[in-house]
């Protein structure tokens, strides 16, 4: 719950505080030395970059040849690139990047499992925890299920490897069983919670608990208090200007 309340307050603040230099903190000062203490700091940059690219691509077209401005620096047909759109675009990459590193360091370091159990514990609903649980595993476990079946597929003789040409030609046999797989794996997963009365009415009693310190509650606070705080002078304008 630490690592959520962190990572939420992190990818706002990246939004409230604007500029480059306060998301470029968040990034340096907070995000990197976590994952560099977790061990997933190249991971992290490496996923985060990936997810970020197709947003920043578009942001940075739309905004640089789209966006009003007075310092035209080059032109493209009929579209001007502007001083402001340049840099309207730099902030907004790096607010993206910011929000990305986030999320994906709290990712890559939290088990999801644990982490709606432990949701649940504090009241959310089993059914929602149970669609957010196979919500947060479904990817993996589709990847995962691709690469086996990938390899049973090039052990038959199917090619997936090599040409452009080739990969595209082998990715149609390997939809189907995926897909097929995933819908057997869901309906022998509901079968599995009916028979341990999943649907039964009534409070469920969790064995396990994620230990919770009095400090780790005392930071979650800190941390909404300044998120807070920070919005309400944003709204009232008493906010510092950053570069």
């Amino acid at each position: 719950m630490t690592k959520a309340v962190l990572a939420t307050v992190e990818s706002l603040l990246a939004f409230v505080i604007g500029g480059y230099l306060g998301p470029l903190a968040i990034i340096g000062l907070v995000i990197l030395p976590s994952a560099a203490i977790a061990g997933v700091a190249t991971r992290l940059i490496r996923i985060s970059a990936l997810l970020t690219l197709p947003i920043a691509i578009s942001v940075v077209l739309v905004s640089v040849f789209t966006r009003a401005g007075t310092h035209v620096l080059f032109s493209l047909g009929p579209f001007d690139a502007t001083r402001e759109g340049v840099d309207f675009a730099g902030q907004t990459l790096v607010r993206l990047f910011a929000i990305s590193t986030s999320i994906g360091l709290f990712g890559l370091t939290t088990e999801p499992r644990s982490f709606v159990l432990d949701l649940e514990r504090r009241g959310l609903s089993p059914r929602f925890a149970f669609v957010a649980v196979a919500t947060l595993e479904a990817v993996p476990a589709m990847v995962e299920r691709a690469g086996v079946i990938g390899s049973a597929q090039r052990a038959r003789g199917l090619d997936t490897e090599g040409s452009l040409r080739a990969r595209l030609r082998g990715i149609l046999p390997l939809v189907g069983p995926v897909i097929l797989s995933s819908l057997t794996e869901v309906e022998e997963r509901s079968l599995a919670l009916e028979v341990r009365a999943f649907g039964r009415p009534g409070h469920r009693q969790l064995l396990w608990r994620m230990p919770d310190s009095p400090l780790q509650l005392a930071v979650r606070a800190i941390l909404m208090l300044l998120l807070v705080g920070s919005i309400i002078a944003r709204i009232t304008g008493t906010f510092p200007s950053l570069p």
